[in-house]
């Protein structure tokens, strides 16, 4: 795991070694072990290096093809390397790293090596002789890459805050990209907040040469296979591809661990460490002085199940408030969630431990969000659109009166459509703030398209020839490509490599998620949430993991922000009110309500963390 850097198209750059040099500075946090720029006349390359596999100098970047034609810049780990490397029998390898196998693949088989690769990367790869420029990201958006692109000029980095040290990106805030944020408390790839930066998108790699930049996409999630197996055998395949998932991500050559939450899927991923593993797990759980938000019970219930060597890491209110000014300070892009998986990391880290395994992607894979449930509640609704609008309407006046909240809003909001279609229905169940709401905040009159519309649109459209996918494995890529992309992802990535800690997700390999997303949703979801994974995994699960109250990785914000954290919240929203964007007296008002339990926590720390950001980052 590293941080990647880089400038196609030198032209008037005045010094691109120290511009490259400060983008480097910049990601250190990523990369402690080593760091290395290459410049000729078309490129500067930069690379900060965390070691995890072939801790060696040897494995240094960036890494040089045997003829010095091939620089390649990666971050990331390609899990199979191995196999790749017996595939490669007649190149002899000088290290034993996965970045030496990587562009060997690239020399035997060109850019459609990415076909070959099962990991989590972002990388640059730079033909001085074709004077091409390969920029790429992997299938599932587990590594962020951003580009900014000015004039013939196109600057990359894994972190936006790199991009801006550059002096070549302008701190300009992208008005379109704050609706987005509003609505959803982050931004959609490919855009960003800041004005013309953008994600490079998953699956997708830029061809860069001196005349164009093409953006292919040589990976769709939507175009999975139809299962047409029995139950039976498909629990079998469900365990065989997630244990193998597991057992590839432990390769590495550093001391590793688990973060464990006692819920059923990081409960799932350690008992599969435990089975493939001859030594104990390290495993790593937050627990809370309030009760009511505490897992301990269950983690432990796990540790001492599998035999692992358990760390506890209490966290009362005094303890956050004390890492809060340093997790937010971590956040490359703002968003509602993340303080939570910077603690966790922090510890682990502390620990000795460089690199962990998370359960993040279950949810999402095997329908374990409530927005599945409410996705199949409305697809058996879809009469009630052959109601007038004005009936419709009406019926969801009473609604909000008999049962005033956020949900009845949300409803209220579907039925003003005009298609219960998916794409009309699936983005309004993610809002955070209603369009109305966003409306009022920002006194703008018209809003720009929503972005998870377009998004699941365009994802839809990609399906395989004659298999229209099933209801809830549409749900799953929505949600993969929108809230788990986007927001889970993105704060994984920049919360642990805060502590340059690499976290890898075994829910994500494309061979297990290409399967599940093929298989029906009566055997997917027959009657409760994630039982085509409980029951895959046979007897390795507690009855009372499985049957537990979903709680979530979460920390108790109404809590703290009601009390501890009062003061921090009022005056960074006292400053964010003062902006020309917002209408000073709603998002004050919103605050009041929130104070008041008419509003929930997750409307207003989206907006905290939004001034703390743009206030640090001097954006304007």
């Amino acid at each position: 795991m590293c941080g990647i850097n880089g400038i196609f198209g030198l032209e008037n750059l005045e010094d691109p070694n120290s511009t490259i040099q400060a983008m480097n500075d910049c990601l250190a946090h990523r990369g402690p072990d080593a760091e290395g720029i290459y410049t000729d006349d078309w490129v500067a390359l930069g690379h900060r290096r965390l070691s995890i596999i072939d801790t060696s100098a040897a494995g240094n970047q960036p890494f040089y093809s045997e003829d010095r034609n091939l620089v390649l810049v990666f971050n990331g780990e390609i899990y199979n390397y191995i196999e790749l490397k017996a595939e490669l029998n007649d190149v002899k390898f000088q290290t034993g790293s996965d970045t030496e196998v990587l562009l060997a693949a690239y020399q035997k088989w060109g850019i459609a090596c990415l076909q070959k690769l099962n990991g989590m990367f972002a990388f640059a790869l730079w033909d001085k002789v074709a004077h091409q420029l390969f920029v790429v990201r992997d299938r599932m958006g587990i590594k962020p890459l951003y580009i900014a692109s000015r004039g013939k000029r196109l600057i990359f980095s894994s972190e936006i805050r790199a991009l801006l040290k550059s002096g070549l990106v302008e701190r300009k805030l992208d008005e379109d990209g704050l609706i987005d944020y509003l609505r959803y408390q982050t931004v959609h790839a490919p855009k960003t907040l800041i004005s013309g930066v953008e994600m490079v998108l998953p699956g997708h790699y830029l061809r860069i040469s001196d005349n164009e930049i093409e953006a292919v996409r040589y990976y769709d999630l939507s175009a999975a296979q139809p299962v047409e197996e029995n139950l039976k055998s498909i629990q079998k395949e469900v365990f065989n591809r997630l244990q193998k998932s597991v057992e590839i991500r432990m390769r590495a050559d550093v001391p590793f661990g688990a973060f464990l939450s006692g819920g059923i899927d990081s409960s799932a991923i350690v008992g599969l460490m435990a089975s493939v593993s001859d030594h104990p797990i390290r495993t790593f759980s937050v627990v809370f002085e309030e009760d009511e938000w505490s897992e301990a019970p269950y983690s432990q219930m796990i540790a001492k199940k599998f035999n692992t060597q358990h760390t506890e890491i209490p966290l009362s209110v005094e303890d956050f408030k004390s890492y809060l000014p340093e997790a937010l300070a971590a956040m490359d892009h703002p968003s509602g969630d993340g303080p939570n998986t910077f603690v966790v990391s922090k510890v682990t880290k502390e620990a000795g431990i460089t690199m962990a395994l998370s359960g993040l992607g279950g949810d999402e894979l095997f329908a374990g969000y409530d927005v599945f449930k409410r996705m199949l509640s409305l697809q058996s609704k879809r009469w009630v659109m052959s109601f007038p609008r004005g009936v419709r309407t009406a019926g969801t006046g009473l609604l909000k009166l008999i049962k005033p909240g956020v949900s009845s809003d949300k409803i209220a909001e579907i039925l003003r459509k005009d298609y219960l279609d998916f794409e009309y229905v699936y983005p309004v169940n993610r809002q955070v703030l209603l369009d109305a709401q966003v409306v009022k905040l920002t006194s703008r009159k018209t809003l720009p398209k929503n972005s998870v519309q377009v998004l699941v649109g365009d994802l839809l459209q990609h399906g395989k020839p004659g298999f229209d996918l099933p209801w809830l494995s549409k749900v799953s890529v929505a949600e993969i490509n929108s809230y788990m992309q986007n927001v889970l992802l993105r704060d994984s990535d920049q919360m642990s490599m805060a502590h340059a800690l690499e976290v890898r997700v075994p829910f994500l390999d494309h061979n297990l998620a290409e399967y599940v997303l093929g298989v029906n949703d009566n055997m997917k979801y027959p009657h409760s949430p994630k039982r085509l994974l409980v029951e895959s995994m046979g007897n390795l699960l507690p009855e009372e993991i499985v049957n537990r109250p979903k709680m979530g990785f979460t920390l108790p914000w109404e809590l703290w922000m009601k009390g501890d954290l009062k003061s921090f919240c009022e005056e960074h929203l006292e400053r964010l009110a003062e902006r020309r964007y917002f209408d000073k007296r709603e998002l004050l008002g919103l605050w009041q309500k929130f104070l008041r339990g008419k509003v929930s926590w997750s409307r207003l720390w989206p907006l905290v963390v939004l001034e703390h950001w743009m206030h640090t980052q001097d954006v304007d």
